[in-house]
């Protein structure tokens, strides 16, 4: 048994590690870091008020239902009537304090995500700075959901979403749920894929000032948009090393992945764990097998269903 200690956290390892799916164990020690940035949520108590300070059609969302539930994406515009003179207090919603710190089994506390949602849908310019005060929050269903939502406000939000993610503050996941919305707005919006991408590639020239993991998350999103013209930067990070390899593979298989190389060029092949177990710190006892990477930086969280809500 050895033990991986920093300033977050200590975490147990088994031997056995080396015989299961070492990528699985990595993106669960990221959430687990995530998850531990704050203390646990208390129960405020007081949710039943919150029905007498919402006007119609906001109160609504403190009912509408569980969104882990919610498999289907919803048209909250179209089926409840929200318009711009809503927004005020759907941003005063989604940013309610009472709500995000509670711990409960309420319908109240999923309000917030369907407000952060509608506010996405009504692409309101003056949600930006709140949604991003958000993500100090210690939330999964926000951290996923305010990508989301920014990215469909459209390139009014560019230039907070550049700002936040360029400091370094902020802690690494939550600026790279940031990029992750930068990649969101390219799809949704074409006209402004190449800023995006020039946004995400500037930030990468950076790369030897930023952790391995950050820079692995950057790396996958201009991937996810095909930013082939980013290659020659994408190349000079693996090269300086300062890529995580077990997020996206090496550059050869960054390169099948932007169509720059066949898979014929590059066959699977297992990639060696010890500098992946450097990075954190590990001595393995003895010469672990190897590992096949995974093909894409979808997975490169774990299910973003883990806080309180159930």
């Amino acid at each position: 048994m050895q033990i991986w200690k920093n300033e977050r956290t200590t975490v147990n390892i088994n031997q056995n590690l080396y015989e299961t799916d070492f990528y699985a164990w990595t993106q669960q020690q990221a959430n687990l870091l995530r998850n531990q940035r704050k203390a646990s949520y208390k129960n405020t108590g007081i949710l039943n008020m919150a029905t007498q300070s919402y006007p119609s059609p906001v109160d609504q969302l403190l009912t509408y239902g569980n969104c882990s539930e919610i498999k289907e994406t919803r048209d909250y515009v179209q089926e409840l009537g929200f318009n711009s003179d809503h927004i005020d207090d759907l941003i005063r919603l989604a940013t309610d304090q009472e709500l995000l710190e509670a711990n409960t089994d309420d319908l109240e506390i999923w309000a917030p995500i369907h407000a952060v949602r509608v506010l996405g849908q009504l692409r309101a310019e003056a949600a930006i700075q709140p949604l991003l005060s958000l993500l100090s929050i210690d939330d999964d269903w926000l951290a996923n959901d305010i990508p989301k939502s920014l990215g469909m406000i459209g390139s009014a939000a560019i230039p907070a979403i550049e700002e936040y993610i360029a400091d370094r503050s902020h802690y690494h996941f939550d600026r790279l749920d940031l990029a992750s919305a930068l990649t969101k707005m390219a799809q949704n919006c074409p006209e402004e894929r190449d800023r995006c991408v020039a946004i995400l590639t500037q930030q990468l020239e950076k790369c030897a000032e930023e952790d391995p993991e950050f820079n692995a998350g950057i790396v996958g999103e201009l991937v996810d948009l095909k930013a082939v013209e980013s290659a020659p930067v994408i190349e000079s990070a693996f090269a300086a090393e300062k890529v995580a390899l077990y997020w996206m593979g090496d550059w050869d298989e960054v390169q099948v992945s932007l169509g720059l190389k066949t898979r014929a060029e590059v066959p699977e092949r297992q990639f060696p764990h010890p500098k992946i177990l450097q990075y954190f710190g590990i001595e393995p006892k003895e010469k672990p097998s190897g590992f096949v990477p995974s093909k894409g930086k979808k997975q490169k969280k774990t299910s973003k269903n883990s806080k309180k809500r159930k």
